[in-house]
Order: C-alpha cells, then structure tokens, then sequence
C-alpha cells in the first residue's frame, strides 16, 4: 500500500508543479496587442460569374 501512495504523491506534485507553472505564465507574461491585416484576394470576394 505505500507504493500506491508514493505514486499518488508523485502525480500530485507533477500536477501541482504544472498548475503552478501556468498561474505564473498567466500573471507574468503579458501579450503585446498590434494591428493584424490579412490580405483577400478579390477574386475570393467577387468570384467570376460564368
């Protein structure tokens, strides 16, 4: 029964330490906001009539 335990332990603490990696990545790392454009073709628009 303590090997069963030990593992219950061991993935908790993996868990925990991923948990914690993300909350820190989410308080710590800010995005930087710009201005995208995407060039459309006009034929994508305004496809031919046959």
């Amino acid at each position: 029964m303590p090997t069963l335990f030990r593992f219950i332990f061991v993935v908790a603490a993996v868990a925990g330490i991923i948990y914690g990696s993300m909350i820190s990545l989410v308080s710590l790392v800010k995005p930087k906001e710009r201005e995208v454009t995407v060039r459309i073709p006009s034929e994508r628009m305004n496809p031919p009539t046959p």
